[in-house]
C-alpha cells in the first residue's frame, strides 16, 4: 500500500481557501486535518470542525511535548497542526489536507519535503480588502493588520509548488482539483506522458501567476 500524500493549502485571510476546500471535498474524499488555534471562534464556526479552539496554555504545552507537526503565530494567536492524526492517516494511504498559514507551511516543507504546497490568492488587493470588510466581524485596525500580513505571506509565494487565483470559485475549485489529481499520480510514480505534460503545464502556469501576483500586490 502506498503512503498518502500531504497537501498544504495557504493564502491570505480572505483568499477563500476554506471555501475552495469545502467545495472540493464534496466530491473528493480526503482527510482534512483540523488545526488547533488559540483565537476565538467566528460566528458559525464549530469546535472540532473548523478548528480545535484551545487555550494558549494548552497549545504551548503541546509544543513543548512535540505534539505539533507545525505551528505559527498569526495576528497574536497560535495556529498549528496536531502531529498524531496526520501521521496516522498518511500511513494508512490516506491523503491529508492542511489549511495553514505560510509560516506553518514553511515548517511543513522543512519537515516533509515531499509535501505539495498550493497558494491561493484573490485577483487584486482591492478584492481582498472587500472580502475582509464584508465579513463584518473585524474593525478597521484588524482589517489593515490582515492586509499587511497578506503582503508578508505573498512574499513567500515562490516557495509554493502551485498557485490558484480565486476569482471565480468554480474555476478555482477545478484548478485545485487538477493540481491534487496530478500530484497524487506523481507521488505514486504512475504519471503517463500526457500527465507529465499536464504537470509541466501547471508548473509553468504557476510560475507565471507568481510573477503576476507579486506585480499586483508587492510593486
Amino acid at each position: 500500500m502506498s503512503k498518502g500524500i500531504l497537501l498544504v493549502l495557504s493564502g491570505p485571510s480572505g483568499s477563500g481557501k476554506g471555501t475552495i476546500l469545502g467545495e472540493y471535498s464534496k466530491d473528493h474524499p480526503l482527510y482534512f486535518s483540523v488545526s488547533n488555534t488559540t483565537r476565538s471562534p467566528r460566528p458559525g464556526e464549530i469546535d472540532g470542525v473548523h478548528y480545535h479552539f484551545i487555550s494558549r496554555e494548552e497549545f504551548e504545552s503541546k509544543i513543548a511535548s512535540g505534539g505539533m507537526l507545525e505551528y505559527a503565530q498569526y495576528c497574536d494567536n497560535y495556529y498549528g497542526t496536531p502531529r498524531d492524526k496526520v501521521e496516522e492517516q498518511t500511513a494508512k494511504g490516506v491523503n491529508v489536507m492542511l489549511d495553514i498559514e505560510t509560516q506553518g507551511a514553511m515548517n511543513v516543507r522543512a519537515a516533509c519535503p515531499e509535501a505539495v504546497l498550493c497558494f491561493v490568492v484573490p485577483p487584486s488587493m482591492e478584492v481582498l480588502r472587500h472580502r475582509l470588510t464584508g465579513r463584518g466581524t473585524e474593525d478597521e485596525e484588524t482589517v489593515n493588520k490582515r492586509l499587511s500580513q497578506a503582503l508578508n505571506e505573498i512574499r513567500l509565494i515562490d516557495n509554493y509548488d502551485f498557485v490558484v487565483i480565486n476569482d471565480a470559485l468554480e474555476d478555482a475549485v477545478a484548478q485545485f482539483a487538477e493540481i491534487v489529481a496530478i500530484s497524487q499520480a506523481a507521488a505514486s510514480g504512475t504519471l503517463t506522458p500526457e500527465q507529465q505534460q499536464t504537470m509541466n503545464n501547471l508548473k509553468e502556469k504557476s510560475a507565471a501567476l507568481k510573477a503576476a501576483v507579486k506585480k499586483e500586490f508587492l510593486l
